[in-house]
């Protein structure tokens, strides 16, 4: 089969998992890989990154790590002229790093919007005001940002930090594929529904911390009788970063088996 991502260089952040399984950062990159990508990928966590380097690695792939915090404008510079020195230009970035936030207007402190604000949006601002004008040197890039239905759509809990920031990534990816569409950049965003992934585990304070009963009622609210899982994500990601999505740009690509469709 050809391999859709033969010799692209991607950006893959937030490429670890937040905890055993695959989260949607880490099974991007390895799908990414198995595209023929070479992947450069960034986490926090470098137990985590590493982990989905090894996976990569042992599948014959390519792949590179860069750990450290994507809301630090600092550390973006540096990751991406890393990824520059190492594999000579970006093709693609893929901003997956995102954070649940429990919460209402009152409920919400200052110092937890700010936090989310950083994590969620600032740190996709960062690294595509970093990796755009490289991609413009080259005549070409895709952008893949990861938001959420919480951004079009209130999911039964109060969670306004999240779906504020996710809500301002779908206007920053829209404001930027039309600043870029005659420079052969495209931009585009994936709004996730609810995925069985293990991040989720930091909301099963809503379920008295039992993470089955988290499971069975999540998998209850979605039309088609269970949650997606990260590959779901990743295959999403995956076209919209080939060339297969090369007229595609501006979109908000929803990936919820049929959630927003009856969610008011």
């Amino acid at each position: 089969m050809c391999k859709r991502l033969r010799n692209k260089v991607a950006i893959v952040t937030g490429a670890g998992s937040s905890g055993p399984g695959w989260g949607n950062g880490k099974a991007t990159a390895v799908l990414f890989s198995r595209q023929g990508a070479k992947v450069f990928a960034v986490d926090k966590n470098p137990a985590a990154v590493e982990e989905t380097k090894a996976i990569i690695d042992h599948e014959g792939g390519e792949c590179e790590v860069y750990k450290g915090d994507v809301s630090k404008s600092s550390d973006v510079n540096a990751l991406v002229e890393q990824c520059v020195h190492v594999y000579g230009g970006i093709d693609i970035l893929h901003n997956n790093v995102g954070i649940p936030s429990l919460g209402g207007a009152v409920q919400i402190g200052e110092e937890e919007w700010d936090r989310v604000t950083a994590v969620n949006l600032k740190s996709a601002f960062l690294t595509c005001k970093c990796v755009l004008p490289h991609m413009e040197r080259q005549g070409s890039g895709a952008i893949v940002n990861v938001s959420s239905v919480a951004s079009i759509r209130e999911l039964g809990s109060p969670m306004i930090a999240y779906s504020v920031t996710k809500a301002g990534v779908n206007v920053l990816t829209k404001s930027i594929a039309l600043q870029y569409a005659s420079k052969n950049i495209r931009a585009n965003c994936i709004l996730l529904g609810l995925l069985h992934t293990p991040v989720i585990e930091q909301l099963k304070s809503l379920f008295d911390g039992d993470s089955d009963r988290m499971v069975e009622t999540r998998s209850r609210q979605c039309p088609m009788g269970r949650m997606g899982d990260a590959w779901d994500a990743a295959h999403a990601a995956l076209f919209l970063a080939s060339d297969e999505a090369r007229y595609i740009t501006g979109i908000e690509l929803i990936v919820d088996g049929g959630l927003s469709c009856r969610a008011s």
